[in-house]
C-alpha cells in the first residue's frame, strides 16, 4: 500500500522511537506519530510521506493504552520540553531502559551477558526536580507580553509559567518579573527584528540552600527603573543573587558573556553530598540534584577508590564530579574547555578545602595527548599512568584521540559517564577492541518526563 500526505489511517502503536514518537505499521508501511504511545490504537493524518515510511499528526485516540496516564501539565503536548509526560512513570523507565540497551547491543555490539546492566535508578517524585530553567520572553499576535517554553523544534512560545518540572517558585518569579515589565513598558526581546530588550529569565534554585537566583538576559548592557524589579524580587523568601545577563547577539545561543550584579551575590550555592558548589549565572551544574547525589555515588563507587589513586576527570565542568572523587583519591585532574568552568572548579575545591586537586582549561582531545607527551619527553623511556579516568562528554562523546590516550594512559578503570547512549555505545566498542571490558552499566533518570537519560558505564582492564 501506498500512503500520500494528508492520507488519514488506523494504526496501532508497537513502539517507542529515539525521540518518543511511537511506530506503527499499517500493511508493512511504518508510521511514527508523535505523542502517541506503546498499546494506543489511534487515527493519524500523515504529513510527510515517503516511499516506506511516513511521519504523521496524532489525530484521535481509538484506545487508549493501558500505560497512559493524564499529564500533570495541561500543556505537556505542545510544550516542547516533556515529550513523554503522557507515558507511566514507570514505563517511561522501562523505555530508557531498553533504549540504552539497544543501542549497546546494536552499535556497540555487546550481549546481554556482556553488559551486565542493573536496573535503572529513577526517581520518588519525578515532577519538580529541576534546579535551573530558562524562560523565553516575547509577545503574542496582540502585542501582550508573554513567557513559557517553545513548542516542539519551534521558536514559538507557549504562555506558561507553571512548569512542572521546576520548582514552585518559578512561577511567583516569572510573575513578578512580567508585572515589572508590563507596569514599565520594558519590551520584549524580537528575534526576527533583533529589536527589543528581555530576551530570557534564568532562575537557579538550590536544593539544599533554598537559595534563589534571578538572570534576566538582555539585548542592552542595562534595565530601566531596575530598582522596581529588585523591590518585587528581593520580597520572595531566598532571593540570593539577581543579576544582568548581556547578550546583543543575533543568536539562538542564550547566554552572553557578561554578566552584571544587581542585587545580593554573584553566585548562589548547593550541596551535592558533603561537597559544596558555587554556582554563577554562567555555570555548568546539573540540573536534578537529587538525581546527580545518585550518579556521583554510582560513579564513585564503580571508581572503586582506596585512597592512593591518581584520577583523570576529563570534561569535568565546575568539578562537580573530581571533588566528589577527591574524597576518596590521592591525586585528580581535571580538564574542561570553559575557562569559567575551571574558575567556578577551583573555587569550588577551596571551598571544600581540596588540596589534591588540579584543573586545566583546555580541549579534552588536546590536553590529555599534550600531557601524555609532554611527560614522555620529560621522563624519556617512561609514560604517563592513571589509575582511573572518568569521562563525562557532551553529547557527540570523545573524541578518537582522547580514546587512543586513554588507552595508553592503562588505567585500571574507566568511568564512563553519559548524556547519548548511541555515542557510549560507540566508544565503549573502541576501547572494549583496545583491552577493556564493560563489567557494570546502569541507566540514571535524571530527566523525567523527557526521553532523555544518563547512562554511566565501568570499563576494567582485561
Amino acid at each position: 500500500m501506498e500512503y500520500k500526505k494528508n492520507d488519514m489511517l488506523t494504526v496501532t502503536i508497537e513502539d517507542m522511537g529515539h525521540e518518543g514518537e511511537g511506530i506503527g505499521k499499517v500493511e508493512g508501511y511504518t508510521v511514527f506519530v508523535k505523542d502517541a504511545l506503546i498499546g494506543d490504537t489511534v487515527k493519524a493524518k500523515i504529513m510527510k510521506a515517503k516511499k516506506n515510511y511516513g511521519y504523521a499528526r496524532l489525530m484521535e485516540i481509538v484506545e487508549a493504552s493501558l500505560d497512559r496516564v493524564e499529564p500533570l501539565c495541561p500543556c505537556a503536548r505542545q510544550c516542547g520540553g516533556c515529550q513523554i509526560q503522557a507515558l507511566s512513570y514507570e514505563k517511561q523507565l522501562e523505555y530508557k531502559e531498553n533504549k540504552i540497551r539497544n543501542n549497546l547491543q546494536r552499535i556497540g555490539g555487546f550481549s546481554l551477558e556482556e553488559l551486565s546492566m542493573e536496573p535503572i535508578i529513577g526517581m520518588e517524585e519525578p515532577f519538580y526536580y529541576r534546579n535551573k530553567a530558562q524562560f523565553p520572553v516575547g509577545t503574542d499576535k496582540e502585542g501582550h507580553l508573554v513567557t513559557g517554553f517553545y513548542a516542539g523544534r519551534t521558536h514559538s512560545i507557549i504562555q506558561n509559567r507553571k512548569c512542572y518540572l521546576g520548582v514552585e517558585v518559578n512561577e511567583k518569579i516569572l510573575d513578578a518579573v512580567m508585572d515589572y515589565m508590563e507596569e514599565n513598558h520594558i519590551s520584549a526581546y524580537d528575534e526576527t527584528s533583533g529589536k527589543g530588550l528581555v530576551r530570557h529569565i534564568l532562575i537557579r534554585y538550590g536544593f539544599t540552600s533554598k537559595e534563589i537566583m534571578v538572570c534576566l538576559v538582555v539585548n542592552g548592557t542595562k534595565l530601566p527603573k531596575v530598582e522596581r524589579l529588585i523591590e518585587k524580587l528581593e520580597r520572595i523568601p531566598g532571593m540570593t543573587s539577581i543579576s544582568l545577563n548581556v547578550n546583543r547577539e543575533k543568536t539562538n545561543v542564550i547566554l552572553g558573556r557578561e554578566v552584571k550584579t544587581l542585587w545580593g551575590q554573584e553566585y548562589i550555592t548547593d550541596k551535592i553530598g558533603n561537597v559544596s558548589y558555587q554556582i554563577s549565572p554562567l555555570s555548568f551544574y546539573q540540573v536534578n540534584p537529587v538525581q546527580t547525589k545518585k550518579l556521583y555515588e554510582k560513579a564513585l563507587e564503580y571508581a572503586d577508590l582506596k585512597g592512593n589513586e591518581t584520577v583523570w576527570d576529563l570534561y569535568c565542568g565546575i568539578g562537580t564530579i573530581s571533588l566528589f572523587l577527591a574524597q576518596k583519591a590521592k591525586q585528580v585532574y581535571g580538564v574542561e574547555i570553559v575557562p569559567a568552568a575551571i574558575e567556578d572548579a577551583q573555587k569550588n575545591a577551596r571551598l571544600n578545602g581540596m588540596e589534591n586537586v588540579e584543573f586545566f582549561v583546555g580541549k579534552a582531545e588536546e590536553v590529555l595527548p599534550g600531557f601524555y607527551e609532554d611527560y614522555a619527553r620529560r621522563y624519556p623511556g617512561e609514560h604517563a599512568r592513571a589509575d582511573v579516568i572518568v569521562v563525562d562528554p557532551p553529547r557527540k562523546g570523545c573524541e578518537p584521540s582522547v580514546l587512543d590516550t586513554m588507552v595508553k594512559m592503562q588505567p585500571e578503570r574507566i568511568v564512563y559517564v553519559s548524556c547519548d547512549s548511541a555515542t557510549l555505545a560507540r566508544d565503549l566498542k573502541i576501547l572494549c577492541e583496545r583491552g577493556y571490558r564493560v563489567e557494570r552499566c546502569v541507566g540514571c533518570d535524571m530527566f523525567p518526563q523527557t526521553v532523555h537519560t544518563e547512562t554511566i558505564c565501568k570499563l576494567v582492564r582485561k
